[in-house]
């Protein structure tokens, strides 16, 4: 299974990173939107949505990143509102962490919640994806840089937490996590964060900025992580899908991203990196 993931992951990064270096913000823009609504569409069904109300859930999350562009008119402030959105929206998922039986056994307001929580997850992850990568100057570096940190934390993690991990991190909710694994993550996320912030631009007063922002942009992809394994173990579910070799779903692979990109571009917006 690691060869696979491997192997999965040397044909899927050499794609993206061309996509984030060379697409111009639009294009890219609307490449991210299908992943990303891929990775939607695995969620609906984690939450037992399927048939026509998963499709219209879909077009009605797709019109509105549609809508979002037209309604921006070449403002950037809608955008920065929806990542906002993002980040309050995890910051209310780390309680329903906390009580992670809630919505396990079918309720209906449960249900609506987790509804809710797609279009929230979704939409200002994408709206802060194409918001670091249209800023000036070197958006398509900041954006390769903030997702390095992201991959980099994953492997990290992986990698750390079978070497090393003794200590679990969320039993309850993915026993396969472990404090070492996380420490492993945050070290790596670091790393890559210093290396490609200085290619993308940081200066050296910056440095200090950036490290906060990649630490919380690290946390906070843990939070989806452990998120989207909520919603799989209420669902009784291994993988979010099956469409990647080794890897399961799209949403398995993005959860991770979908809660670090409004960070880490609110966090570039503040500080101004």
């Amino acid at each position: 299974m690691t060869k696979t993931r491997v192997i999965a992951a040397l044909i899927m990064a050499p794609v993206a990173i061309c996509a984030i270096l060379f697409l111009p913000t639009q294009w890219l823009a609307a490449a991210a939107a299908l992943v990303f609504l891929i990775g939607l569409w695995e969620w609906l069904k984690l939450t037992g949505v399927d048939g026509l109300p998963r499709t219209v859930l879909l077009v009605l999350n797709l019109l509105l990143m549609v809508l979002l562009v037209w309604a921006s008119a070449g403002s950037n402030v809608l955008f920065q509102l929806a990542t906002l959105v993002g980040v309050g929206f995890w910051l209310l998922a780390l309680l329903w962490l906390r009580y992670f039986n809630f919505g396990a056994h079918e309720e209906p307001g449960a249900r609506m919640l987790k509804l809710a929580a797609s279009t929230l997850a979704i939409i200002p992850a994408w709206a802060a994806l194409v918001l670091i990568h249209d800023s000036q100057p070197n958006g398509h570096l900041w954006l390769l840089t903030a997702l390095a940190i992201v991959w980099a934390a994953d492997s990290g993690a992986y990698f750390a937490g079978r070497a090393f991990g003794k200590h679990k991190l969320a039993p309850r909710v993915s026993p396969n996590k472990t404090i070492e694994g996380l420490l492993g993550g945050l070290v790596a996320g670091l790393l890559v964060a210093g290396l490609f912030g200085w290619w993308a631009g940081v200066q050296v007063s910056q440095l200090g900025s950036l490290m906060l922002v990649a630490t919380v942009a690290v946390l906070a992809s843990v939070l989806g992580d452990l998120f989207e394994s909520l919603l799989k173990r209420h669902a009784g579910a291994k993988d979010s899908g099956h469409i990647i070799p080794g890897h399961g779903g799209v949403l398995d692979r993005i959860d991770g991203v979908l809660a670090a990109l409004p960070v880490f571009a609110l966090g570039k917006e503040i500080f101004g990196f």
